[in-house]
């Protein structure tokens, strides 16, 4: 196991060595955490992972990644980490928002967001000065609506971010699985 790199873009900083994530299936949302500030809010996104998955009948809520090494690990280092699987297209990290909001959310951060670096700017100028969306807030009930969606390119990551932007609350939700009403 090396060290880990930054993406591109980002300045240099200390490397953090961080433990390789070894999933077994592709079609299975890769969740880690990185805060462990509250036990019980952990428990609280486990349970409601484990309850949207039930409602669909899925085997697996999701890959629990729950190793303190990765304590306050940043969106971008945890991007560079789990960027090593080439079959994930998103990972979710249960942060400090996720532990101190009633919502859980979890921040999702789109793998597949430097395909555009190699783009002839002739032709694609408008996308490479428009950069798209590479984060947004998914409630936990809505984990393998966009892992599953994202796996499979029925929807692009921007099309989530535009999701939750006309959320009240700012977070993607599975209608089929979640309470009634925002907030709840």
């Amino acid at each position: 196991m090396g060290a880990i790199g930054r993406p591109h873009g980002i300045g240099e900083q200390t490397v953090k060595e961080l433990p390789e994530i070894g999933r077994v299936d592709e079609w299975t949302p890769l969740v880690i955490r990185t805060d462990y500030t509250d036990d019980s809010a952990w428990r609280e996104v486990i349970a409601e992972l484990g309850r949207a998955a039930g409602a669909r009948e899925w085997e697996s809520p999701a890959h629990l990644v729950d190793d303190r090494r990765w304590d306050g690990v940043t969106s971008d280092e945890a991007l560079v980490a789990a960027a090593r699987d080439e079959e994930l297209s998103v990972v979710f990290l249960a942060d400090g928002v996720t532990m101190r909001s009633p919502l859980r959310p979890l921040l999702a951060l789109d793998l597949c967001a430097d395909d555009d670096e190699d783009l002839d700017p002739v032709y694609y100028r408008e996308l490479i000065d428009t950069p798209q969306p590479r984060e947004v807030r998914v409630v936990p009930d809505a984990v393998h609506l966009v892992h599953g969606n994202l796996q499979l390119a029925n929807v692009d990551f921007p099309e989530f971010a535009e999701e939750a932007a006309a959320d009240p609350d700012g977070v993607v939700r599975d209608l089929v699985t979640a309470p009634d009403g925002p907030g709840s």
